[in-house]
């Protein structure tokens, strides 16, 4: 149990800090002695407040223009996903999508250290906005949402409260989805329940080092974690 206390506590203290990446953080840290089918529905049940109190939090940066689209291509490509994966190799599909994020990453980092403040493509953001809604909705993976949403807003506090507001339309979906195939059972809802204070104090902590760590600090982070959510995503679907 002590490791799914450690994951807990470092995965929601990045999401109180960034806003993503809990996902990232939680199955890295269970994987190796864990099946994923065990650590998701966890996962999901604790997620889901954090995305209502920090949309909550944030909303007046809440930017319905944004949120409106990606959260219906989420539930496109949440529909979607039930009917491809039962068809498809997703392992090669999320290798190309995780080398698309590595590459949004870097060029998101380098256009945050340049001086001057660089033009959007409107047909690349059109381009990110619908393969994120879909990556996300198809797979549960936000770091393609979490590219798109980084180019789109100009502080922390937006980024958080955009993409946490459409993580809580695709949770409910995925809650709804789970309860009915029955991947959310009686002993992933114990153990969330366990696991819940420590969510909490994560949690907490992340939001309060909000407080005292730069904004720029906290982008550059963000893209960071978007970078290392690449990588993670390639390396986990190459064997």
């Amino acid at each position: 149990m002590i490791f799914w206390i450690i994951a807990t506590l470092c995965a929601f203290y990045v999401k109180g800090l960034c806003g993503f990446a809990n996902t990232l953080v939680f199955t890295s840290i269970l994987s190796f002695g864990n099946a994923n089918i065990n650590i998701s529905p966890v996962e999901l049940i604790l997620g889901y407040p954090t995305n209502l109190i920090i949309s909550w939090k944030e909303r007046k940066s809440i930017d319905l223009k944004i949120c409106i689209p990606l959260a219906a291509m989420v539930l496109v490509g949440s529909v979607a996903g039930v009917f491809f994966l039962k068809n498809a190799d997703v392992s090669v599909v999320k290798i190309i999508f995780g080398a698309l994020i590595i590459v949004i990453g870097i060029e998101m980092l380098l256009r945050e250290l340049s001086p001057g403040k660089a033009k959007q493509s409107r047909i690349l953001l059109t381009i990110i906005g619908v393969l994120s809604g879909f990556l996300c909705g198809l797979y549960g993976v936000g770091a393609l949402l979490g590219a798109y949403i980084g180019r789109v807003t100009d502080s922390s506090k937006a980024f958080r409260a955009n993409i946490c507001l459409v993580f809580v339309v695709e949770n409910t979906f995925r809650i709804a989805l789970y309860s009915l195939y029955g991947i959310i059972t009686m002993e992933s809802l114990k153990t969330a329940a366990l696991l819940a204070p420590f969510m909490l104090a994560g949690l907490g902590a992340g939001m309060l080092s909000v407080r005292v760590i730069d904004d720029k600090i906290i982008k550059k982070m963000v893209i960071v974690m978007l970078i290392v959510s690449g990588i993670a995503l390639i390396l986990t679907n190459m064997a």
